[in-house]
C-alpha cells in the first residue's frame, strides 16, 4: 500500500472541526461539556483549529471510572471540548482512508455499515456451507486494549501515514496512555488498525475462507478439528512474535452441530439462530416500554417469532 500524505490540513480546517462537532454532540446535547462548548462554540472552533496548526495540542488528563456490564471494566473519558472533537475530526479524515486501502471485509466494529448485526448475517452466510463449516475455533485476545504496544502501534501508522504532522498528533494522542484507553474513539479505530495485519495474515498466509473478526473476537470455520488446532498454533505464534499480544486461555475449538456459535449476543447454528440465554433473560423480566424497543430490535434479526409475541404481551 501506497502511503499516504497531505491529511493534516484537512483534518485541523474549520470545515472540518465544525462537521466533527456536529457529529460529536449527537445524542449529548444535555451533557455538561457540550453544553459549555455551545456557550462559545465558534471561538472554540477556531482556538481548537490554531492549537493544532500551531503544534500546541495536549490530550487533557482523563477521568477513569468502572462499569459493570457486561463485565468490570475500566473506562477513561476525556473532556467534549477540545479532545472529542478534535477524536472525530482525525476519525473523519483517515477512517474512510483506512477501510479502503486496509481493512478485509472480515473486520467489523466501530466501522460505518459494519456492525454487529452485519457479522452476524456474514457468519450465517458462512454457515449455509455445513461440510465446510463441521468446526468452530473461537478466541479472543488477553486484556487486548491495555496490552496494545504503543510503539508498535506508531510503527503500524508509518507504515499508512507519512504525513509528518498528522503523525506527530497521532503519536500525541497515542502517547496519552499505556496501550488503548477504553472510551475513547479513536481507540477503536486504532484496534481494528492493529489487529489488521493478523486478518491478512489469517485470510491470505493460512489461507482460511471462513473468519470473521469483531474488535478482538474472533471466529475461524473448517471442516477439520485437526486443522484449526495447526492454525490456532500459528496464529498464537504470529500475534506473540507480531503484536506482542495473547490469546486468552478460554479459547475453544468444538462441533457447530448441538452446539452452535454464541457469538455477537446470538447463537448461531447451520439452520437458525436464537437470542444469546442471557439476554433473552434480561429481555424477559424488561417491563420498560423504552427497553422493550431495544431488545425487539434484537429479537427481528434471529428466529424469535413466538418469544416477541409471548413476552410483548
Amino acid at each position: 500500500m501506497k502511503r499516504i500524505g497531505n491529511l493534516f490540513d484537512q483534518i485541523i480546517s474549520i470545515d472540518n472541526i465544525r462537521a466533527a462537532d456536529k457529529q460529536a454532540r449527537k445524542g449529548k446535547l444535555k451533557s455538561y461539556g457540550v453544553i459549555k462548548h455551545i456557550e462559545d462554540e465558534e471561538d472554540n472552533i477556531y482556538n481548537l483549529h490554531m492549537m493544532l496548526k500551531n503544534g500546541e495540542y495536549k490530550t487533557s488528563p482523563y477521568t477513569v471510572f468502572k462499569i459493570y456490564e457486561p463485565k468490570e471494566r475500566e473506562i477513561y473519558r476525556l473532556p467534549y471540548y477540545p479532545d472529542r472533537i478534535l477524536h472525530h475530526s482525525v476519525q473523519r479524515v483517515i477512517e474512510p482512508i483506512l477501510l479502503l486501502k486496509t481493512f478485509t471485509a472480515d473486520t467489523y466494529s466501530s466501522i460505518k455499515g459494519r456492525g454487529l448485526h452485519k457479522a452476524s448475517y456474514r457468519l450465517r452466510n458462512y454457515l449455509k456451507d455445513t461440510k465446510g463449516t463441521k468446526y468452530c475455533l473461537k478466541l479472543d485476545i488477553k486484556k487486548f486494549y491495555p496490552s496494545v504496544c504503543n510503539e508498535t502501534l506508531k510503527l503500524i501508522i508509518r507504515r499508512k501515514i507519512k504525513d509528518k504532522r498528522l503523525l506527530s498528533l497521532l503519536d500525541e494522542i497515542i502517547d496519552s496512555s499505556q496501550g488503548l484507553p477504553v472510551g475513547n474513539l479513536l481507540s477503536q479505530l486504532f484496534g481494528n488498525l492493529y489487529l489488521t495485519s493478523l486478518d491478512h495474515y489469517i485470510k491470505e498466509n493460512l489461507a482460511v475462507k471462513y473468519y470473521s473478526r469483531y474488535c478482538d473476537d474472533m471466529v475461524i470455520l473448517s471442516d477439520s478439528k485437526e486443522q484449526l488446532h495447526k492454525w490456532f498454533e500459528k496464529i498464537q505464534i504470529y500475534l506473540k512474535d507480531n503484536l506482542k499480544l495473547q490469546v486468552k486461555s478460554n479459547y475453544q475449538i468444538f462441533p457447530v452441530v448441538g452446539r452452535g456459535i454464541d457469538y455477537l449476543g446470538y447463537k448461531h447454528y447451520h439452520t437458525h439462530t436464537l437470542l444469546r440465554k442471557s439476554i433473552k433473560k434480561r429481555y424477559i423480566k424488561t417491563t420498560r416500554p423504552t427497553s422493550l424497543a431495544a431488545y425487539n430490535g434484537w429479537l427481528k434479526h434471529c428466529n424469535a417469532i413466538n418469544l416477541r409475541n409471548k413476552y410483548n404481551k
